[in-house]
């Protein structure tokens, strides 16, 4: 079995008791490579999904009938987009702990598998009324995806709508859900109402998990621009400052050179206005040139069915 590296800052020790008292069912040794391998996951799931799925496989070589490793190997498998992997994982987890947890990343796989019917009608299942706030909120996020999937946008609102969204209290899903709708508001045409929602969005992402204020500044017409991109022509941000200070350096030069040729000018002038008349031609010209000095600045399917089925898509 290929092994991958494990970081000598890695113990083990960092995952949750929970899942480190299912892993004393295996040998000492075994355990502590399989809690490396989670540890892992977790670490590298949202930076680097795929390395953390090549982790979530050793970890399922090793423990296939831990339920934590099979949860673990689920969501390795969601976040890389393998929604029939995924799918099987979590129905196996769910399986052996017996808990509905999982129920609506089930069925947002069922979505990402194309069913979105079949997420409907997990949404509208027994388990989600056993489901705790937090996975119920998750649950509407996903039928309201789902609708979104069948084109039924004004559905997809209506099922947004929920005391939770209505609630001025923050909680870990307040973000989510009210970009969700100011999204949804968005796709029907109703953008007034959606920069409202994608506002109090921002006011609940204290931790930066959606993008709400970058489609608010879009909605405002607001564009940034960062410094330390490439620019259009392809250069760098030190070769960009380097051409800038350049320029400066330069329409500082001309400028001294100007201002010098002016007082030369000047000088020319005292020494022959007693004997010579400056036309109206020079002052234009004259004019000119100090002008020039001016910078522009679901009831679910039957779970063996469906394993089945996420089977032969695989």
């Amino acid at each position: 079995m290929k092994r991958l590296p494990i970081p000598e800052d890695v113990t083990g020790d960092e995952i949750d008791n929970d899942v480190r008292q299912e892993l004393q069912s295996l040998p000492k040794t075994l355990a502590e490579d399989v809690a490396k391998n989670l540890v892992m996951v977790a670490r590298l799931i949202d930076e680097d999904p795929e390395g953390a799925y090549g982790y979530s496989k050793v970890a399922l070589r090793l423990a296939s009938r831990v339920a934590a490793v099979r949860e673990a190997a689920g969501f390795a498998a969601y976040a890389n987009q393998k929604y029939a992997e995924a799918l099987a994982e979590f129905r196996a987890a769910r399986r052996m702990t017996g808990t509905v947890d999982l129920w609506p990343l089930m069925a947002d796989c069922e979505r990402g598998l194309g069913r979105p019917e079949k997420a409907l009608d997990m949404a509208g299942a027994p388990e989600v009324h056993k489901l705790d706030k937090a996975g119920q909120v998750e649950m509407r996020l996903v039928a309201a995806g789902a609708r979104r999937d069948m084109g039924q946008l004004d559905a997809a609102i209506v099922t947004l709508q929920s005391p939770e969204l209505a609630s001025n209290s923050v909680q870990p899903w307040t973000a989510r859900l009210r970009y969700a709708y100011g999204d949804a508001l968005l796709a029907a045409g109703r953008s007034g109402e959606a920069r409202e929602w994608f506002a109090k969005a921002v006011e609940a992402d204290r931790d930066g998990s959606t993008d709400a204020s970058d489609r608010l500044a879009e909605l405002d017409g607001v564009e940034f621009v960062d410094a330390l991109d490439e620019t259009a022509d392809g250069l760098d941000a030190d070769t960009v400052a380097e051409k800038a200070i350049g320029q400066d350096d330069d329409a500082a030069g001309r400028a001294g050179d100007e201002r010098a040729a002016d007082d030369e000018d000047d000088e020319d002038d005292e020494d022959v206005e007693d004997d010579v008349d400056v036309d109206d031609t020079d002052d234009v010209d004259d004019d000119a040139d100090v002008e020039g000095i001016r910078v522009d600045a679901d009831d679910a399917d039957d779970e063996d069915d469906a394993d089945d089925e996420a089977r032969g898509e695989r």
